[in-house]
């Protein structure tokens, strides 16, 4: 009988030593002469245990991790092929609290499928959604997500639907679906998964959205830091062209709709939707000053959707399952469910899939397990570099984009960055500042020009000097920014500055200053 064993191909996986793993999995099929097959399947987002090396019995996968490429023999000696015990079994592997707990719609495949198995996506429910979609109307389609709540999942919160439904009603001969993967939060990783993981799923939502919208051309635009997902959504590209899930009629509708992947220079700042498509036009990647909007005149001056990953990836189950069943996850204004990123000083880093409404509190302590460090919990960034810092007093927020408003903090893309208490708040504030110095545009003045001043100023603090006095200004230089900037690059970092000044007061005490000897 046939064995398959699955080894993870994802990036952190291979990061982790998943390629040297899986070629001592080959000699040793080989060596003795097993029946068996490879495949190079996507993470399940457990990264403490990468990498999980998985076996099929019976219908069950069986996991072992995080196994090392010299563990592989002692594995296959003790019948690992067969899902023996070993000091690496973790049992099977759909049962293990992490994953057992989730709820799995927009990653149900990541982790499970080959990805770029089109048989094998179709096979765990894919290309349900789009076959719905080509035989609705584009309103309908539109009405449908709407309906579901879908909001986008790249940060900025907004009704996905109502972005559709501008870009349906705007007059032009073309329109344009643009997928943001231009990942380049900290502690973010998600849109790199599905790309890796289940790369039809993100091409069957922009297929749909082209429907709905009646654009026909699609770009993923994908920042150069992340080549094993360009690799491999190029292939997914040619597969599902080829395939017709993509071209002149889709799934033979007549409607066509086609997609090209382009790669970006991995400036941060073209994760702003505007820089994106001045970048996609081959122009500066710089802040364009709205309006007009990009639902009005985007790329190329057309109507265009502008979406993040997993934006675009949530739509085919909404087609799928219908609005209703979407919408019956989360809370509030925040329907459905987010991927959870967690982080840094964590025990258990890795995603994590749930509906809206879980408390901070519970995700870091009970979810991630706590500090790898073992020490108290200090702070925790939620919304990446430009994300407020959370001290435990705050930890009852439900997480949902309301709650999050109200405290001052933004959910962003989900990325959450665990700190212990040997974190120099002062020096994070300190950090933000910097990161948007490196990163700004330049084109316009609070960002350009206050992000280096607040660098100056808190090295200032730093140092004791007139403490008081620079701590005022460096609140001055925060409210300039937020309210002067054209984009959320200088409109959000006073989020992570402010916050570590209000929550973490002790870490900017005046010091003494000593003057340097001369």
């Amino acid at each position: 009988m046939s064995v398959t064993i699955y080894v993870p191909r994802d990036a952190a996986a291979l990061a982790l030593g998943a390629e040297k793993v899986a070629e001592a999995v080959t000699q040793e099929i080989a060596a003795r002469g097993i029946d068996a097959k490879i495949v190079r399947n996507g993470s399940r987002g457990m990264f403490w245990l990468e990498p999980l090396v998985e076996v099929e019995v019976s219908g069950k996968r069986i996991g072992y991790g995080p196994v090392k490429a010299k563990d592989v023999a002692a594995l296959f000696d003790v019948g690992f092929a067969s899902g023996d015990d070993h000091a690496l079994c973790l049992g099977e592997v759909e049962g293990l609290p992490f994953l057992k707990e989730q709820t799995r719609l927009t990653f149900a495949r990541c982790g499970i499928v080959d990805p770029l198995s089109l048989e094998d996506y179709e096979a765990h429910g894919g290309l349900a959604g789009l076959h719905r979609a080509v035989a609705m109307a584009p309103a309908d389609v539109v009405k449908e997500v709407t309906d579901s709540g879908l909001r986008g999942r790249g940060g900025a919160g907004f009704p996905t639907g109502i972005k559709w439904k501008t870009v349906l009603d705007a007059a032009g001969d073309r329109k344009y679906i643009v997928c943001n993967a231009d990942e380049g939060d900290s502690g973010t990783f998600a849109d790199r998964m599905i790309m890796e993981g289940d790369p039809f799923v993100l091409i069957e939502g922009m297929a749909i959205a082209g429907l709905a919208t009646r654009a026909t051309k699609g770009f993923i635009y994908i920042r150069s830091e992340y080549p094993h997902a360009i690799a491999t959504m190029t292939e997914a590209v040619e597969i599902a062209r080829r395939t017709c899930i993509l071209g002149a009629s889709v799934l033979d509708s007549g409607r066509a709709f086609d997609i090209e992947v382009r790669t970006g220079a991995g400036a941060y700042v073209c994760g702003e939707e505007t820089s994106l498509l001045n970048s996609l036009e081959g122009k500066r990647g710089v802040v364009r000053a709205k309006p007009p909007l990009p639902a009005h005149k985007g790329l190329f001056g057309c109507p265009t959707v502008i979406n993040n990953v997993i934006s675009l990836a949530s739509v085919p189950i909404i087609l799928d399952k219908g609005s209703a069943f979407y919408r019956d996850f989360g809370m509030g204004r925040s329907r459905g469910t987010i991927p959870l990123q967690i982080a840094g000083n964590v025990k258990h880093g890795g995603l994590y899939e749930t509906a809206f409404g879980l408390s901070l509190g519970d995700i870091v302590d009970k979810i991630g397990g706590g500090t790898a460090t073992g020490r108290p919990v200090k702070a925790v960034q939620v919304g990446g570099p430009l994300g407020a810092y959370f001290p435990r007093a705050l930890f009852d927020t439900p997480f949902d984009y309301e709650s999050f408003a109200a405290k001052d903090g933004l959910i962003g893309h989900a990325g959450i960055v665990v700190f212990d208490d040997t974190a120099d708040m002062l020096k994070q504030a300190r950090f933000a500042m910097e990161f948007c110095a490196v990163e700004s545009c330049g084109k316009c003045t609070p960002c350009r020009i206050g992000s280096t001043r607040g660098v100056e100023t808190a090295d200032k603090i730093a140092r004791g000097i007139e403490p008081e006095k620079n701590r005022a200004l460096l609140a001055d230089l925060c409210n300039t920014m937020k309210f002067g900037s054209l984009c959320a690059l200088g409109g959000f970092t006073p989020y992570p500055v402010m916050s570590a000044m209000t929550h973490f007061p002790d870490d900017f005490a005046p010091v003494p200053f000593i003057e340097a000897a001369e």
